[in-house]
């Protein structure tokens, strides 16, 4: 169990990604991060700048998204939106695998990318954690795969979900899974101790965190932060 709501706060990535948040939704939810001291925001790419500045001289880090939300650019492409976002401000980076390319068993492609994102994040002193989106991915070993390249590479965290990956069920419906125990487990046997494992979609709740943590999550990418700490300090946690 986590020891303080510091601790607490310190697992979370504030997300800020939904397409329709606007900027004064951005701003405001800055400030909660900002409030709460949380590790980070993680916020639309265009809006990296804002961040930095409303964050500016606290110890709540800037990140951002390459490559989202399915990770089909080009290498290249996501090269140049990394280096974008690391001069306007961030300092930590969650990238999406090419998924297409990950089904595809091109692993030649995936090391290739991995290792051109390792670069430019770490020339730049950024975190960088690599978004797997585990919902598309339904053989464990492509799973396992791409914590091996995690370890290669020296990725900073393996992430689990973008929290918009979305699978079409058979009643015609999309739904997505998100950060599951099953995963995380597997994530976590298979990362070395150096690559962090970051949790992120359908984790909601304090005692979804607490669950986590117990798995070997270090961080956790959320939407409901405010909810997840005042429950905390309704518990005691101080």
């Amino acid at each position: 169990m986590a020891q303080s709501l510091k601790e607490i706060a310190k697992m979370i990535d504030h997300s800020l990604l939904h397409p329709t948040m606007d900027d004064e939704q951005l701003v405001a939810e800055c400030e909660v991060a900002k409030r709460y001291d949380t590790a980070s925001v993680c916020i639309k790419p265009y809006a990296v700048p804002l961040a930095a500045e409303l964050l500016e001289g606290t110890d709540v880090a800037v990140g951002t998204v390459i490559g989202f939300p399915h990770g089909s650019n080009h290498i290249q492409v996501k090269v140049d939106e990394a280096e974008r976002a690391c001069a306007e401000g961030a300092t930590e980076l969650d990238f999406v695998v090419n998924v297409g390319k990950v089904l595809s068993r091109d692993w030649n492609y995936i090391d290739q990318e991995v290792k051109a994102m390792v670069e430019v994040a770490h020339s730049n002193g950024a975190i960088l954690k690599m978004i797997f989106e585990n919902d598309f991915l339904d053989d464990d070993e492509l799973k396992i795969k791409l914590c091996e390249m995690c370890n290669t590479h020296g990725v900073d965290f393996a992430k689990t979900s973008t929290g918009f990956g979305y699978v079409k069920q058979e009643n015609g419906m999309y739904q997505y899974f998100g950060a599951t125990d099953h995963d995380l487990k597997l994530m976590r046997e298979h990362c070395d101790p150096e690559v962090e494992v970051k949790a992120a979609g359908k984790v909601r709740t304090l005692d979804d965190v607490l669950r986590v943590k117990d798995l070997g999550v270090t961080r956790i990418g959320a939407t409901a932060t405010e909810a997840i700490l005042e429950e905390a300090k309704r518990r005691g946690f101080e």
